[in-house]
């Protein structure tokens, strides 16, 4: 079965063809622009120079279809026809309390996600926009959404609900939801499988740390805590949000500064984080380099985003009794050695004995950076949210098919 995973933007398509008899991705790629004159759509396929178009694509209906045409062109393509794609999976930002798991879309489920569109105004509406272009252009295709909040349903209510009145919750939903909830799931079994061990006798906290970054603490297989709350802005200090920081800070500033809701909001998320304390960039790497040329703001920068990440590894070991697995994932956590190095150096108590030669190993694969004695495994796991996607979509499919095919 061939599977397309789409992560549709408010201006953007991401997508990737996946041959679930391997799991192999047969093609990948982008459309960025959307709306424009000049939108670009990237296509790339193993072994063969990466392709670019531009063209004027307003809308998403559009840019599925020019994906589609890809997929299936004549020199660059890899599908005789888009009757070989048997099923399209979608991320979903947000599946609030409705969802805890992955789905097949039907009505009744797209009217529970346009319900969402308040949680997720930036986001949900424009993965909704890629469902409805799908339809438009592969009817009767079945489609899957996988939620990235689904995995932290698990939460029981002491850790997803805040201590204010409890009319708000039950009015409008105000808990912690948690995100990335897909990469921690992916992440913690491969964590399990690579240590050979049952995934529910484990205590993991996984760290994924972006440019958005959450710390997840997974009890016996589940999401038990999660930094991220009812939005991505709460938890870890991250490329350009501030994370925790004390409510009344907000009208305080609006106050001082004669700012608008809006302005605050667009302060604590685009202009907070390693870009506000470095001065410099929210890109860690150039955080770092900066760091080691000796720019004092940098070095700060850095040691507050080791600190928050250090704090929630101990808080959640506490939360679960104990820590068997730390990892590392996404882009800085799989990459940064320096910064595994710094957080991983105020967790002895804990057990934690980092080899430095492992850390500075740069691989694409699982691997274990604890030394030997360690008691607790340290390991980088990479990511792969979108093969996650694929799975959930593959399997939710076929067994689709099976009942189909039952009842006839």
């Amino acid at each position: 079965m061939n599977v397309l995973v789409i992560n549709a933007g408010s201006s953007s398509l991401k997508y990737q063809l996946y041959d679930m008899n391997n799991e192999s991705v047969l093609a990948k790629g982008r459309v960025e622009r959307i709306g424009m004159e000049s939108s670009i759509l990237t296509h790339e396929v193993e072994g063969q120079a990466e392709v670019r178009e531009v063209s004027e694509i307003l809308e998403h209906t559009t840019a599925v279809r020019k994906v589609l045409d890809m997929l299936t062109h004549r020199k660059f393509g890899v599908l005789r026809n888009i009757e070989d794609i048997q099923a399209v999976g979608h991320r979903i930002v947000h599946g609030g309390e409705s969802f805890r798991e992955s789905v097949l879309i039907d009505d009744e489920v797209k009217l529970e996600i346009r319900k969402l569109f308040d949680l997720a105004p930036l986001h949900n509406p424009a993965h909704m926009m890629g469902i409805t272009a799908v339809e438009a252009n592969l009817p009767g295709v079945p489609q899957a959404v996988v939620f990235d909040t689904a995995f932290h349903q698990s939460m029981p209510p002491s850790s997803y609900l805040y201590a204010i009145p409890t009319v708000l919750y039950r009015k409008h939903k105000i808990r912690r939801y948690g995100f990335h909830g897909t990469s921690h799931d992916y992440v913690s079994k491969q964590a399990a499988e690579f240590l050979g061990r049952p995934l529910d006798s484990l205590k993991i906290v996984s760290c994924h740390i972006g440019n958005g970054a959450s710390c997840t603490a997974i009890l016996n297989g589940k999401s038990y805590d999660t930094s991220m709350g009812m939005t991505p802005l709460e938890g870890l200090m991250m490329g350009t949000r501030s994370g925790d920081l004390d409510p009344a800070i907000v009208p305080y500033t609006i106050n001082k500064e004669d700012l608008t809701l809006n302005e605050v909001n667009s302060m604590l998320n685009k202009h907070s984080g390693l870009m506000a304390v470095s001065g410099i960039s929210s890109d860690m790497r150039e955080v770092v380099q900066a760091m080691e040329e000796g720019s004092d703001s940098a070095r700060l920068a850095f040691e507050m985003y080791a600190y928050r990440i250090r704090k929630y590894v101990g808080a959640y070991a506490a939360a679960m009794n104990g820590i068997d697995v730390l990892l590392f994932t996404a882009g800085v956590g799989e990459n940064s050695a320096v910064l595994r190095k710094r957080v991983c150096e105020g967790l002895t108590f804990l057990g934690i004995d980092l080899d430095e030669n492992r850390n500075e190993v740069r691989s694409g694969e699982t691997r274990r950076i604890s030394a030997d004695r360690s008691r607790v495994e340290v390991l980088v796991v990479p990511t792969n949210e979108e093969l996650l996607i694929a799975r959930d979509t593959y399997r939710l499919a076929r067994n689709r098919a099976l009942t189909d095919t039952l009842g006839d």
